[in-house]
């Protein structure tokens, strides 16, 4: 088990999960999802059971077995394996949180709770609270799950300044989707807690993002373009911003095709329907209360993917 001192940093992929026709987990085309998108030099980390793998949706023995099979899959390897903790009260975040402990986890990944949307995230005082008491029980590292502000669950400045100070938190996933709001914490959480990581993760802000200061991205899109994304760090760790530019350049009808048409909870399944396109996983269903992409958007994709290079880095 990886201690608290853990350092995230890099490209970390958010794993989608696979299932069957029956919503059953497709685990063959798990481990090949694992191969194609865990293996790369480059990829510093995993991240299962969040918004990507659907964690909202399984119950607490698959979300087990997803931590027990991807902690296997990683074996050798010095890769961190973070889960996700999806909760609707203090207690059940306790109680997943533990469970993915014991399943192998080496860091969790805190989201908040539905409850902070009707104010909540206004003060620090809710969100402090919860996230210290699962620290509390819990003996391995937290990354605290930063939602889009719109949703009404994107924590304040102060708040992240606050969390940031809790000794168990180790790492922001950033995901404000507002490149203002991201600056201002980008260099308040430094500014405070230099030591903990900011893990940009909104693909509409890849490079400006990346150009305003980042330790590392935390994507579901790691899943379908890990080279793209390695590369992307690459040349954010080199500075070199034309490089960046041309990058965001072969990124740019990708994410669009991912992300840019409503409704924006279809994005994962959307890049299901593009790792079934290239031959990685076999079936793009999501689990209810998601919906499969009509033919139109699955044709879009398809059309885009013909045009994108997914050349593989070297793996480890």
């Amino acid at each position: 088990m990886i201690s608290l001192q853990l350092q995230l940093h890099g490209v970390i992929t958010a794993t989608v999960l696979p299932f069957k026709f029956d919503g059953s987990i497709d685990w063959d085309s798990y481990y090949k999802l694992l191969e194609y998108c865990a293996t790369p030099e480059g990829i510093s980390a995993i991240f299962v059971n969040g918004h990507a793998g659907e964690g909202a949706t399984l119950d607490a023995e698959e979300r087990e077995e997803v931590i027990t099979g991807t902690r296997n899959f990683l074996q050798g390897t010095e890769k961190p394996l973070l889960a996700g903790v999806i909760p609707y009260s203090t207690q059940s975040a306790i109680d997943q949180a533990r469970r993915a402990e014991s399943s192998g986890a080496d860091a969790l990944v805190l989201f908040p709770m539905p409850q902070f949307s009707a104010g909540g995230t206004m003060s620090r005082d809710a969100p402090l609270a919860y996230v210290t008491e699962v620290a509390s029980q819990t003996s391995i590292p937290i990354s605290i799950f930063q939602q889009s502000l719109k949703s009404g669950l994107g924590y304040s400045t102060e708040t992240l300044v606050a969390l940031a100070d809790i000794p168990q938190v180790i790492a922001i996933k950033e995901g404000s989707d507002d490149i203002i709001a991201y600056e201002e914490n980008w260099r308040k959480i430094k500014e405070a807690a230099p030591d903990v990581a900011v893990l940009c993760s909104n693909f509409d802000w890849f490079l400006a993002q990346c150009s305003i200061g980042t330790d590392g991205i935390l994507s579901g899109l790691a899943s379908l373009a890990p080279d793209i994304l390695i590369d992307l760090w690459r040349a954010t760790e080199q500075s070199d911003l034309d490089s960046m530019r041309s990058i965001s350049d072969r990124l740019y009808h990708l994410v669009r095709s991912i992300y840019g048409t409503p409704p924006r909870m279809d994005m994962h399944t959307r890049i299901k329907e593009a790792l079934v396109a290239i031959g990685v996983i076999d079936c793009a269903m999501p689990r209810p209360p998601l919906l499969s992409v009509s033919r139109e958007v699955a044709n879009d994709i398809q059309a885009v993917l013909a045009k994108v290079d997914f050349s593989h880095p070297k793996k480890a």
